[in-house]
């Protein structure tokens, strides 16, 4: 998490997921490699070896913005990987780092919540630590060890592989949206506990990172096993909260109609008749 060559370390982790293939890089069952090689990327990017290989070691930074177009395109990155690649390419100036102050959500957005009967909806930090939900919300996520956790709740809850049926896909892509999340704050003392932590209990976690997978959180179907109401199928849709950089707001919602909008309304109404249950969700007064 500490290295000083985050370009070098992106690089060669994309360069081992392009599957070789065509004429530049036929396949080919002797290879000794996975992905691509150097040379083949090089190539592939209009670049000299030794240039690439350069790159890949650190002691070429900052390429240019053309050059670092051509190796998105080598490497076959989309459109959130191809962002985060030219970052890693910009010249940054490393400020010294102030203590970072616990986070807050905004009251209002939390009333504003509550009023949100028929839809979980949970505020995110940049860690995926849930800062605040809605009474639906805390019910979604409700009789894990890691509710208020979603990276930990994906890799370290015994049950998670029951709670998420495609749990293959929602841990791909909650380590996706964690590394877009924090982007090259690689220095975070958060991110660095937790990245350590899972590293060493979770080798899915570990064999994920080590892919360098880049992916904004925005949108997706997702199912959950609820251990309560069964199966949901719902779609959710991540908002950034503009009054707190870092934040986001995510909303769950079910095809109206489907049995899955029935189990969401049977959920809400014994969330709504829990006495052991919170009334309002937990937030406080942003600063």
């Amino acid at each position: 998490m500490t290295g000083d060559n985050a370009l070098g370390e992106f690089l060669r982790a994309r360069r081992g997921l392009v599957l070789p293939g065509g004429a530049l890089a036929p396949v080919d069952r002797r290879r000794r490699v996975s992905g691509l090689r150097r040379e083949e990327i090089a190539l592939l990017a209009g670049v000299s070896v030794d240039y690439y290989v350069r790159l890949e070691q650190g002691r070429e930074r900052h390429p240019s913005a053309q050059v670092v177009e051509a190796l998105a395109r080598a490497l076959e990155l989309d459109d959130d990987a191809a962002t985060h690649l030219h970052e890693l390419a910009r010249p940054r100036v490393r400020r010294r780092r102030q203590a970072r102050r616990r986070e807050r959500v905004s009251t209002h957005l939390a009333q504003m919540m509550a009023g949100w009967h028929r839809t979980p909806a949970l505020i995110l930090d940049r860690h995926l630590t849930v800062l605040a939900a809605n009474d639906l919300g805390r019910a979604l996520l409700a009789g894990h060890t890691h509710s208020d956790d979603l990276v930990r709740l994906i890799f370290l809850d015994p049950d998670a592989r029951s709670f998420y049926p495609e749990w293959e896909r929602a841990a791909a892509n909650t380590v996706a949206g964690l590394r877009a999340a924090v982007g090259l704050d690689r220095d975070d003392p958060a991110l660095i506990e937790l990245v350590g932590e899972l590293s060493v209990k979770s080798e899915p976690f570990r064999r994920l990172w080590a892919r360098h997978d880049v992916r904004q959180k925005s949108h997706e179907v997702k199912r959950f096993h609820h251990p309560v109401v069964g199966e949901l199928t719902l779609t959710y849709e991540a908002l950034t909260v503009n009054s707190a950089p870092g934040q986001q707001l995510v909303v769950y919602h079910a095809e109206p109609g489907s049995p899955s909008e029935q189990a969401l309304a049977l959920l809400g109404s014994l969330a709504a008749t829990d006495q052991d249950a919170p009334s309002r969700p937990t937030s406080t007064t942003k600063t």
